[in-house]
């Protein structure tokens, strides 16, 4: 299907759009995790229990949103996705107890995996067709969102609001937002001769590879995201507004260097640019583990986010000029990244039950520095496309 050029410039700023609604959802959440716990009385384990649901939700129903774009076409199902993502913001702070928490959480990360495909795919697809590197810039308003509902989530601890009316409020809100953005997005559909794609493939190697290296990255964004604000309460005694401040900190640095990273890349290249995040990152997290007042620790986490925010993008990218089949690439790597980042929270809780925080975030510093090592593999992520001719040419 084709489009003019300023067709899809408008594009770009709808799906950029839809980014920052997706990452405030995520932002609103994470902000109100200590709350959530104390509601439903529960542990660090258990918390951490409940984290990794997410995960199972969204491993088993991303494979799905392929067959859903299939079947409604692009806009169509980012639009229906999206608003069952804003929707189920409401969900966690209802649970009373950790089987009713591990329970919404499937469903929160259902959602989530299943909103996230699409909306990727849809930026792939602006970012082919306009010839150009956007994707660091889509996950930076993705960041920005982040940041927009986590500072909301901040000024809600702090003022101590009920996180149920805040979460009410702030998914109806980025709901009506999220629909009215959908409505510029590419509207692509399937050929009526062309197959539906399969429910689960295998990834190929080359994923595999590549994905390890998001693996990292997205691990320690996890963490950081939904266990800073715990950590600055219960190893540094701080009060809950200054704790949700962290994960704004968090945000916000990683939001930076996304809008930032697209002419980072292009004039350092990957390799370097990850490599140096990698290092930045492991900083963070020597901060974060050793740092005897909460101002380090916050530097710690900012830190983090700089390190690791370009590394997701840079994945897809290079996914995509991976091989024959660049599709079957993005989604194995999407997969892998976007599962750990669900992963990391339950990981970072079990540990912590095991032994502490302290030694979690010690984790989390080992796997900054396999960004370090693993840069290599991003060699092809450079942008190398054509750019987009206008229409009738």
């Amino acid at each position: 299907m084709e489009f003019g050029t300023e067709r899809v410039k408008r594009a770009r700023y709808a799906i950029a759009a839809v980014f920052c609604v997706h990452g405030a959802v995520t932002g609103s959440f994470a902000t109100r995790i200590p709350w959530i716990q104390d509601h439903a009385s529960i542990s660090a384990g258990q918390l951490g229990l409940a984290l990794a649901f997410p995960a199972i939700g969204a491993s088993v129903a991303m494979p799905v949103a392929g067959a859903i774009t299939h079947r409604l076409g692009a806009r169509n199902a980012l639009r229906g996705l999206l608003a069952l993502w804003t929707l189920a913001l409401t969900l966690p702070s209802l649970a009373p107890n950790v089987w009713t928490l591990c329970a919404v959480l499937f469903v929160y990360g259902a959602t989530a995996g299943m909103s996230d495909v699409a909306m990727n795919a849809l930026g792939v697809e602006v970012e082919n067709r306009l010839g150009k590197s956007i994707m660091s810039g889509l996950h930076g308003m993705w960041s920005l969102g982040a940041l927009i509902g986590s500072a909301g989530g901040t000024l809600a601890a702090h003022l101590g609001s009920d996180a149920r009316v805040h979460h009410l409020i702030a998914a109806v809100v980025l709901t009506a937002l999220g629909l009215a953005a959908c409505q510029g997005v590419l509207d692509l559909r399937s050929a009526p001769e062309e197959e539906a794609p399969p429910h689960f493939t295998l990834p190929p190697r080359s994923a595999l590879i590549i994905g390890a290296v998001g693996f990292c990255a997205v691990f320690a964004e996890g963490a950081s995201l939904d266990w800073s604000a715990v950590y600055l309460r219960d190893v540094l005694s701080t009060d809950p507004g200054i704790a949700a401040a962290s994960t704004t900190a968090f945000a916000l640095t990683m939001a930076i260097a996304r809008l930032a990273g697209d002419k980072v890349v292009d004039r350092f290249g990957p390799v370097p640019t990850v490599r140096v995040g990698g290092v930045a990152a492991t900083v963070g997290g020597l901060l974060v583990v050793f740092a005897p007042n909460v101002p380090l620790a916050l530097t710690g986490f900012a830190l983090i986010g700089l390190g690791v925010a370009v590394v997701v993008p840079l994945a897809f990218a290079a996914a995509g000029r991976s091989g024959p089949n660049p599709s079957q690439a993005i989604a194995g790597v999407a997969t892998i990244t976007y599962t750990s980042g669900l992963i990391a929270p339950s990981a970072i809780g079990a540990v912590a039950d095991a032994t502490s925080l302290v030694v979690s975030f010690g984790l989390v510093t080992v796997l900054a520095f396999g960004l370090v090592v693993g840069a290599q593999v991003l060699r092809g992520a450079g942008r190398e496309a054509a750019p987009l001719e206008p229409a009738g040419k």
